[in-house]
């Protein structure tokens, strides 16, 4: 039986009134085709990316595992359409806390209509898109059985300034998450953002390959970072949403690249900040 995504934080929910994204149960996500040819683009890269040889093993870890197309019934109850079969990527997480961002200074891409360049250089400005070079669209956080999922809604998220988006990404990792009045306390920080299985490793490890890659340009896309407060042990990381990816024609995605760089200098702060605290209590107890 098809339902609804439950932990999706971003994008179109699919309601009975309203097309979106749906999941079968047994681990597969069905995306509809958007308009404007998105859809058929979406897809497009998908069966580029991995039919593409030049693309290392380590690096399509980071993208969903694809399974073609589908016609499906959709959500919106007018029909079969035709929907991507991809991954789903909180599958095999219980209570997962995620965290959508989307990547780049600008979201608009090379030839995007005139109305569609207005409509993301609005959106761009009045978030921390063009200031900060990514911007949060969307997250829940787990914070525990009684009080289960603390997702803010759709509003408060587009709101945030550049010194709110940091401190979401300090709140993602906090047990103390929806007090807004309190300082998020990071307690997961160290055991989420850092190590080996960290998310810090894993956006190096991309900085790396987008230092380098020049067959793809990646417009409106988003790094969506996963984890499990139980038995925490590092983070996921992955690539998602890619309508605007476009042929690279062997120039370097400097927007992407530049988002994660300033992804990667936030997180890498909070990493920092973290371990002082634990450095200080630490002192603290011994004196």
């Amino acid at each position: 039986m098809l339902k609804s995504a439950a932990h999706q934080v971003a994008g179109h929910q699919a309601t009975e009134s309203q097309l979106g994204p749906v999941v079968d149960g047994h681990g597969l996500f069905y995306k509809p085709f958007q308009n404007n040819n998105r859809g058929s683009d979406e897809a497009n890269f998908y069966f580029s990316l991995y039919s593409n040889p030049e693309i290392p093993k380590q690096i399509l870890s980071f993208f969903p595992l694809f399974h073609g197309t589908k016609f499906l019934p959709a959500s919106d109850g007018s029909g079969p359409q035709i929907h991507l079969a991809m991954e789903d990527l909180t599958f095999h997480l219980n209570r997962p806390s995620v965290l959508d961002l989307k990547i780049g200074s600008r979201t608009w891409f090379p030839k995007a209509s005139e109305d569609y360049f207005r409509k993301c250089l609005s959106k761009d400005r009045e978030t921390t898109t063009a200031s900060l070079g990514f911007r949060v669209s969307g997250f829940q956080v787990f914070w525990g059985e009684e009080l289960g999922f603390w997702k803010p809604d759709r509003d408060w998220v587009r709101g945030l300034t550049v010194i709110g988006a940091k401190m979401a990404l300090e709140r993602f990792v906090s047990s103390n998450c929806s007090d807004l009045d309190a300082k998020p306390d990071c307690k997961f920080a160290g055991s989420v953002y850092g190590g080996e299985n960290g998310v810090l490793k894993k956006l190096l490890d991309l900085k790396a390959w987008f230092e380098e890659q020049v067959i793809y340009h990646f417009y409106s896309a988003s790094v969506l970072i996963m984890y499990e407060r139980d038995g925490v042990n590092g983070g996921i990381v992955k690539l998602i949403d890619f309508a605007h990816v476009i042929d690279g024609e062997g120039v370097i995605d400097h927007n992407f690249l530049g988002g994660l760089c300033s992804l990667i200098k936030c997180v890498s702060n909070i990493l920092a900040a973290s371990k002082e605290n634990v450095n200080s209590d630490i002192g603290s107890k011994r004196i």
